[in-house]
């Protein structure tokens, strides 16, 4: 029991600084996440519904920030704006990086569900009068948020974890604390395996969460059988 009571011991006298890492994880998985989200719903209606020359603008966004990895981005958006004399903090330049790359991909998430709308509907929609933005978002756009939902959720999970790649530019979030934590006590497995537990409940509570939203709001006759 002594070694079991000198590990928990050593967790409890470094849960402020693992707390504060958690904090700053949230933080950045939601912002992320919610930039992501928000972006690649523009996108997504420009590449379907956009006429060709922003259809492949968007295209080329979404090609772009899919095809190069993330610590590279990370890099680019933390080194890059300093050689034109503006500042980014870790966190912007975390946030900014990691959000507009799970544009790219949430991007294709929103424009299958989109594609997966009968055409009949915007048509209908505009021949009651409704202008195509008004049409798009009142029509096209509840349907197409429902469609995505399990999508949503995996990328969700993915974004959470994609927190983790943000120490290599200074943010401290929990996997940075944790390696505080370890400088200091040098017991590296303990440290580690808490941090993934610590990942697991949230990730697994998130994408509970969106279970919950799939069960509550997806379109009759085309839910998930679990």
């Amino acid at each position: 029991m002594g070694p079991i009571i000198d590990q928990l011991a050593i967790l409890w006298s470094n849960s402020d600084a693992l707390l504060k890492g958690l904090e700053v994880t949230l933080e950045l998985g939601f912002s992320f996440f919610v930039l992501g989200f928000v972006v690649a719903i523009f996108i997504a209606l420009g590449i379907v519904y956009g006429p060709k020359y922003l259809s492949s603008a968007f295209s080329g966004f979404s090609w772009i920030f899919r095809s190069l990895p993330a610590i590279i981005l990370l890099f680019i958006f933390y080194y890059g704006p300093s050689k034109i004399g503006v500042n980014v903090s870790p966190f912007w330049a975390a946030m900014l990086a990691l959000g507009l790359r799970h544009a790219g991909y949430q991007t294709h998430y929103f424009r299958g569900a989109i594609q997966s709308i009968g055409t009949g509907q915007l048509e209908a929609a505009r021949s009651l009068g409704l202008s195509l933005p008004r049409a798009l978002f009142e029509v096209i756009l509840p349907q197409m948020l429902r469609f995505s939902l399990p999508a949503s959720a995996n990328e969700y999970a993915i974004t959470i974890k994609d927190t983790s790649l943000a120490f290599s530019i200074g943010v401290v979030e929990i996997l940075q604390q944790g390696n505080y934590i370890i400088a200091r006590e040098y017991n590296p497995l303990t440290v580690y395996i808490t941090i993934a537990v610590i990942y697991w409940i949230i990730t697994r509570a998130g994408t509970r969460f969106f279970a919950y939203l799939e069960s509550r709001y997806m379109i009759p006759g085309f839910e998930l059988k679990r």
